[in-house]
């Protein structure tokens, strides 16, 4: 299997940065360091916007023209999906905890958003309530997610502390289709795509990639 193709690796604007997600413009950002988003220009490569999350952004991803963010919140660390307004903040209306308290990644396939559980090793599509209404088993654990051309690219591993990642795409037209289609040679967290290229983010390293396959 042949690795990716890195094109972009850039100095993340924060440390530990976690969940990623492309709107058609901006790169947004999430780092579980600082608790906080970061919205980037992926042209001039600055900070254009900068709010404070109520908790970790362990994932997130656009849903119209809002973001979807998984939140661990409190002591325990409970995960629950809070909705971002660009330029405006978090909403206190319309939070969704996670499926079993529980959830690192997020996509949205354009009816419903899909929370991805690591060890598990499931993607769970939810409804507007939280209730779990689609469930899609994959043969690794999941450390990133985004929707493409109906279908799911994940980031995933057999083994979170080695560099042994791959790009997995599922298709889930009639039956469900799994495929690993290249490696990632390093730990990446996080998945978005942003028309021709992936992003993802070299977390311990505090850097944004940017690949082909």
């Amino acid at each position: 299997m042949h690795d990716v193709t890195e094109t972009l690796r850039l100095p993340s604007p924060a440390p530990r940065p976690q969940s990623i997600a492309f709107d058609g413009e901006l790169l947004w950002m999430g780092s579980i360091e600082t608790s906080r988003l970061y919205a980037i220009d992926p042209r001039q490569w600055t900070i254009v916007e900068e709010q404070r999350a109520p908790g970790k952004p362990w994932g997130m991803t656009v849903v119209g023209d809002e973001l979807r963010v998984i939140c661990g919140e409190g002591e325990d660390d409970n995960r629950i999906i809070r909705r971002f307004a660009p330029g405006h903040g978090f909403k206190d209306r319309d939070a969704i905890a996670c499926p079993d308290d529980t959830g690192s990644q997020l996509s949205y396939d354009g009816v419903r958003l899909y929370v991805s559980q690591f060890y598990n090793r499931r993607l769970l599509g939810i409804d507007e309530r939280g209730d779990v209404v689609v469930r899609i088993d994959v043969p690794h654990e999941i450390c990133g997610q985004c929707y493409v051309d109906g279908a799911f690219y994940l980031l995933t591993t057999d083994d979170e502390e080695s560099d042994d990642y791959f790009l997995t795409r599922v298709r889930t037209n009639g039956t469900v289709q799994r495929e690993d289609l290249a490696r990632v040679p390093f730990a990446g967290r996080a998945l978005a795509y942003d028309g021709s290229k992936f992003w993802t983010n070299h977390r311990e390293r505090n850097q944004i990639v940017a690949f082909e396959r």
